[in-house]
């Protein structure tokens, strides 16, 4: 069966979900194409920064999202040796969304996804994987298509499939990976302690630093960092020395971190880097999301740049639609525009990183002195406003 649309959203996540919607409520009609079945899967995602909040609740799915289940979390620590060294109070912040929110991600994709089908214009095809872009004779995309011989026909096509994008590939666009954080994370919850601690900590205790944070509904997601490559290394020491690790960081979680882990198959390893796509556009496509820009999952940015893409790609594609040009020129003016705030976002990145997993003498007695003074001069609220919400002038554009 084919499909005809205005715009072909590859990639049913944040990114895609939130601009199929945009776009829906500006009268354009939209074919989702999704590879996974259903929502019931693997999320790396969890924490959404008050930016990425803003959008949600200026889309009208936040307060049903949210009533799905989730935990705010107001607080943001590193400790160092048992003394929190950082400790960032986002409710310092303006409200309403002043602290970041843990809720499984399915529960917000599963209200974009219902306000979505509440437009006649909007198709939904699950369980499709993109087999390749269909093009004019001149070379512009105009349209996919996926398993099964389906044909999508579309003005546009919007590579919205994280990382190692396909639609990326297929258009022929580059992407440069930069292994700027020397770090990966063996991410794996554990059943939680009773009331959530509302923080999100980043503690060191001698060895590779942990990550902890709440996690809907009553578990607590644990990140275990280790340098990058040496995945290999730790898992030939085995399962006991992991837990031993990280028992020793979280002492509070060292009884749930013995029940929990028991093989290496309860951990995943998330590979971490930073990366770009050469362009963001061609003709007939555009990339937003992890498709144009990979980051660190260190600062919780992933889920707010995306859906922040989304709401400046909106009416930059309904006027290219409307104006029958989508063009690479067209187009690429997303990047033109976001170009600016994902560089900086890249280079706070790799200093936070730096900062905050640095081993050795020097960088250990520099750490506690730099984190005191962002806790006792404005500079502190200066950085915590950059990462918790991104560009202020961002907003959903209504016509």
């Amino acid at each position: 069966m084919d499909h005809k649309s205005d715009v072909c959203v590859v990639g049913g996540g944040p990114a895609g979900l939130t601009l199929a919607l945009l776009l829906l409520r500006s009268g354009l009609t939209v074919t989702v194409v999704e590879r996974a079945r259903s929502l019931d899967r693997e999320y790396r995602g969890e924490i959404l920064q008050p930016g990425g909040l803003a959008i949600l609740d200026q889309l009208g799915i936040l307060d049903a999202a949210r009533a799905r289940g989730g935990y705010e979390l107001t607080r943001f620590q590193l400790i160092d040796r048992g003394r929190a060294v950082l400790d960032i109070d986002y409710r310092r912040l303006p409200g309403p969304h002043n602290h970041l929110l843990s809720i499984p991600q399915a529960h917000v994709l599963a209200e974009l996804l219902a306000a979505c089908e509440r437009h006649d214009g909007f198709q939904y095809l699950p369980g499709r994987r993109l087999s390749a872009l269909v093009r004019t004779d001149a070379g512009a995309v105009h349209g996919v298509l996926v398993d099964g011989g389906v044909h999508v026909e579309a003005r546009c096509v919007v590579g919205a499939d994280g990382r190692y994008s396909k639609t990326r590939r297929l258009a022929g666009i580059g992407y440069r990976r930069m292994d700027v954080f020397d770090l990966d994370v063996l991410w794996f919850k554990v059943p939680g302690t009773g009331e959530p601690s509302g923080r999100v900590r980043i503690v060191r205790s001698g060895g590779n630093p942990v990550l902890a944070y709440d996690s809907y509904p009553d578990a607590v997601q644990l990140g275990w960092t280790l340098p990058h490559g040496a995945y290999r290394a730790a898992v030939e020491r085995g399962v006991e020395h992991i837990r031993a690790q990280v028992a020793a960081a979280v002492p509070d979680l060292a009884e749930q971190i013995e029940a929990t882990v028991h093989r290496t198959r309860d951990l995943t390893l998330l590979d971490v880097f930073a990366g770009r796509a050469e362009r963001w556009a061609a003709d007939g496509v555009l990339l937003i999301g992890d498709a144009a820009h990979t980051h660190s999952p260190l600062g919780a940015q992933g889920i707010n740049l995306a859906v922040q893409d989304a709401a400046l790609a909106h009416p930059l594609l309904v006027a290219a639609v409307r104006d029958g040009d989508t063009s690479e020129r067209s187009l690429a003016r997303l990047q033109q525009r976001r170009g600016r705030d994902i560089d900086a976002v890249m280079k706070f990145q790799v200093m936070q990183s730096k900062g905050m997993f640095a081993t050795g003498r020097v960088a250990g007695f520099l750490r506690p002195k730099l984190a005191g003074v962002l806790m006792r001069t404005p500079l502190g609220m200066k950085v915590t406003r950059h990462v918790a919400i991104g560009n202020p002038t961002i907003r959903i554009e209504k016509e």
